[in-house]
Order: C-alpha cells, then structure tokens, then sequence
C-alpha cells in the first residue's frame, strides 16, 4: 500500500508539473485538444490540461534568412551562379495559417526564387544581370509577398548579394577590362607626347623667329654703319670703291682678331693675306655687275618672246579666210 501509493503521488506531481509550460519570447506555440486546435499562447508561462491538451508545435516570429543559390542562363548564353537572400518573418496575427497551411516553407520560398530568377535573369545580358540586380530582387520580393501572404508569411527583403559567371567569363572580363584601360591609358599618353610636341614646336618657331629678326636687325644695323662709314670717307676725299675697299679691309682684320681671341678655337680663315680683302672686293664688284647684265637679257628676252606672241595669227581666224576663197 505505501508504494502504490508513493508511485502514485510522484505520477500525480509529474502530471501536476505537466500543466505548465513556458513560452520564449517573439516565440508563438500552438495548443490542440485531442488532436484539434485549441489556441495560440503567447510567451511568458502558460497552463495547459494535462492528457487531454498538448504542444503541438512552436512558430518561430523572428525574422528569418533564407539564402537560395540558382544557377541559370543570361541572354548571351552566359552560365551564371546567383545567391538570393530571402528574410522573412511569420505575422504575429497568421499564425494558426502558417503552422497548418504550409508544411515545409523554406522549401516553398525555395521554389518561388527559383521561378522568378530563372524567368527574369535570361532577359538580361550578362553586364545587365549586374547593373539591374536590384531590379530581380524586387521582382522576387513582389512575387514572394503575393504567394506567402496567403500561408501567413510576410518577406522583409529580398537581396542578390553574389552573382559568380564561370571562371572562363571572369576571366574574359578581367581582360577586356584591363585592355580597356590600357587604352585609356595610351590615349591620355599620346595627348600628353602631343601637347609636349606641340609646345616644344611652339617654343622652336618663336625661337626661330626672334633670332631671324634679330639677325635681320643686326644686318640692318650693319647696313647703315656702312652706309654712314662711306659718307664720312667720301667727305674727306675718298671715293666709294676706296671706301668700300677700305672696310672690307677693316673687316678681314676685325675676322681675324676675333678668331684669334678665342684661346680654343681650331678655326683657320683662308686666304687671310692683305689682297684679300682688296680680291673679295673686286669678286664681289664683278659678281654684282654679272647678275645685273643677266637680269637685263632676260627682261628683253621676256619681252621679244611677248610681241612675238602678240602678233602669231589665230589658227581658227585663218582656217576660215582659206574656206572663204576656195569658194
């Protein structure tokens, strides 16, 4: 008797402490009553009838991360893997709908992903797929939310976090990529070599420029000390070929002196005996006189050669006084 009763004291306590139960916190459990549903407890501590009540699951109310990976095709041919991750969270008020309406609902998102990329990713080119992820995201997101509202789901986000073409395909890109940029590069390089190019031509032309007029007023100036040398000569008797003589002279000694100066020059000025000065004259004085003797013969050449062009009949004036006289 006193086992009996014993065993049935500690049964009657276990069954006692089976009456209650906790629930977590954003945490939803279901209660049925032989095999129906009863209720939805809330978290904190709960009371159940022992036998006849029982758990018959738990509804997690966290939001939730799915990641589906979907391997399709783009519009280009390119085999491409995507990584979609779904968040989503059962509603506090769909409870009763999520825990009896859907068994396996990972499986069932699974699903959904797997129709919405594989319809919208071969729309797109390979370069779109990158540039317009967030537009399949949202397509998968609308598309999720009109079929898991019904099963007491709701989808927080949706994101295409990884997009992994073939190793062949990435390895394609990363050169037309690098080739793209080492045009870039000679172009930006080619303009600076013609910028400098064009500067330093610049540069050249000035330089030229400014030392031809230099040299054109150093001439003029040379010019005009002659011509006043000559006039000072002439008024003290000296006529113009003694003067011109005379200067020439002055300035084949003047040659010499400066060349002379120079402690390392290697330059020799032939002839540098006294006639010379007196002989480049006289060739100069000659050369001068031939140039203008030629000039004159061709000026009356060109104007023999023009009256005798003036007065050469016209073939046609002629062909049509010798028609005339035949008849």
């Amino acid at each position: 008797m006193g086992v009996s009763f014993i065993i049935f004291l500690f049964i009657g306590f276990f069954i006692f402490l089976s009456s209650f139960f906790t629930v977590k916190q954003q945490t939803a459990v279901i209660i049925e009553r032989f095999g129906r549903f009863l209720s939805i407890r809330q978290s904190g501590l709960q009371l159940k009838i022992p036998i006849i009540d029982r758990i018959a699951g738990r509804v997690n109310l966290k939001i939730q991360q799915l990641d589906v990976i979907i391997e399709t095709k783009t519009k280009d041919n390119v085999f491409v893997k995507l990584k979609v991750s779904v968040q989503f969270m059962v509603v506090k008020e769909t409870v009763y709908d999520a825990f009896y309406k859907l068994e396996y609902p990972h499986d069932q998102i699974t699903s959904y992903v797997f129709d919405v990329v594989r319809a919208e990713v071969p729309k797109l080119k390979l370069d779109d797929v990158f540039e317009r992820k967030d537009d399949i995201a949202i397509a998968v997101k609308r598309e999720l939310n009109e079929a898991m509202t019904t099963y007491g789901y709701t989808i927080i986000n949706t994101l295409v976090t990884d997009i992994d073409p073939d190793i062949q395909v990435k390895n394609a890109m990363n050169r037309i990529n690098a080739a793209d940029r080492e045009k870039t590069v000679a172009e930006f390089e080619a303009e600076a070599s013609r910028i400098r190019i064009v500067a330093k031509a610049k540069a050249e032309a000035e330089s030229k420029r400014l030392q031809g007029q230099g040299i054109a007023d150093q001439r003029r100036e040379i010019a005009r000390g002659l011509v006043e040398s000559v006039d000072v000569l002439n008024r003290v008797g000296i006529n113009s070929q003694e003067a011109s003589a005379l200067i020439v002279v002055t300035q084949h000694y003047d040659t010499l002196q400066a060349i002379g100066a120079d402690t390392n020059s290697n330059l020799i000025l032939l002839p540098n005996s006294p006639q010379a000065g007196s002989e480049m004259l006289n060739n100069m004085v000659a050369s001068f006189s031939a140039s203008n003797q030629v000039g004159e013969m061709m000026k009356k050449g060109n104007r023999k050669k023009a009256k005798e062009e003036t007065k050469k009949p016209d073939p046609i004036i002629e062909e049509d006084s010798e028609e005339n006289s035949d008849e």
